[in-house]
């Protein structure tokens, strides 16, 4: 049986949306800090904040995403080099493509590395069947090298991830040409819990666990229903509960191979916003104490 690793935590607080600084009513990293989410696996704690390098500003905005993401990568290398795991919190969807490169430069383009995507959305589109033209709707098919090749590239991702490294739980709102996109790749989308729509979820991870050295499980808040994030830009209706994403998260940790785990897109402002924080602060010290449970094990 492998070695399990030290506890040791590299966080990374995004406080963007894409490349746009947060105002402070937006920020719920210090409400993730407050509740002690940070200490729950036991070992030493770094926090590594990026900042975005205004001198490189561009006015395009695809590549600004890239910018940041190439930003995050150095600091997500930097915390695996020193055998930490990874905890992003704070930001969005479009930072994804940094952590995937910052995961890709300390172990290598070889190295087997898996996403598993719980999100209500697939964020898959390319500009070719995108309905909105939102960038935030297209981060996963830029990791998987299908879309913005100078995102991917500012991001410093050496290797589009193979499709059959992705599994997509939820996703239940496609775009119709996005879902055809999704359904021509190998990529699995799995059921959050049972009676939601998709494949089985433990066959799926275990399949996915099997053929990965390394997981990382990113977790946009719009996974849970609309009435845990009401203030959400893109909540949806019909969504799983805390105790069923949990369930959910807690199958993915128990593979021992997550060395990366992201939440994202929990929104402190408006209408709704006490509401998500309290939301995000329960999904995130979930994750976390269920994280510390399984452990992470180094590939056989």
């Amino acid at each position: 049986m492998p070695t399990t690793t030290a506890n040791d935590l590299r966080v990374i607080p995004i406080r963007y949306g894409g490349s746009r600084p947060y105002e402070a009513d937006e920020d719920p990293v210090d409400h993730y800090a407050a509740s002690g989410a940070f200490q729950l696996l036991g070992g030493n704690v770094t926090v590594s904040e990026p900042r975005f390098p205004e001198e490189r500003r561009s006015a395009d905005a695809s590549d600004n995403l890239g910018i940041i993401g190439g930003v995050i990568a150095d600091l997500v290398a930097e915390g695996r080099r020193a055998g930490e795991r990874i905890l992003v919190v704070g930001g969005d969807c479009g930072h994804v493509p940094g952590v995937v490169s910052g995961l890709q430069q300390a172990h290598g383009p070889a190295a087997r590395i898996g996403l598993v995507w719980f999100d209500a959305h697939g964020d898959f589109n390319t500009p070719r069947t995108t309905l909105s033209g939102m960038l935030g709707g297209m981060p996963v098919a830029v990791v998987a090298g299908l879309a913005w090749p100078n995102w991917r590239e500012l991001a410093k991702l050496p290797a589009p991830m193979p499709t059959d490294r992705i599994v997509m739980v939820d996703v239940r709102n496609l775009d119709a040409p996005e879902e055809t996109l999704i359904r021509a790749t190998d990529i699995v989308i799995a059921a959050p819990a049972p009676g939601f729509p998709g494949e089985d979820l433990q066959a799926a991870i275990d399949a996915l666990a099997a053929r990965c050295d390394y997981l990382y499980l990113h977790i946009d808040s719009d996974i849970l229903d609309e009435r845990y994030v009401p203030n959400h830009g893109t909540k949806e209706p019909n969504g799983p509960s805390m105790e069923q994403v949990l369930a959910a998260v807690d199958t993915v940790m128990d593979t021992g191979k997550v060395i990366a785990f992201a939440l994202v897109s929990v929104w402190g402002n408006g209408e709704g916003g006490d509401v998500a924080l309290r939301s995000g602060v329960e999904l995130l010290r979930g994750s976390m104490e269920r994280w510390q449970r399984h452990g992470t094990v180094a590939p056989a």
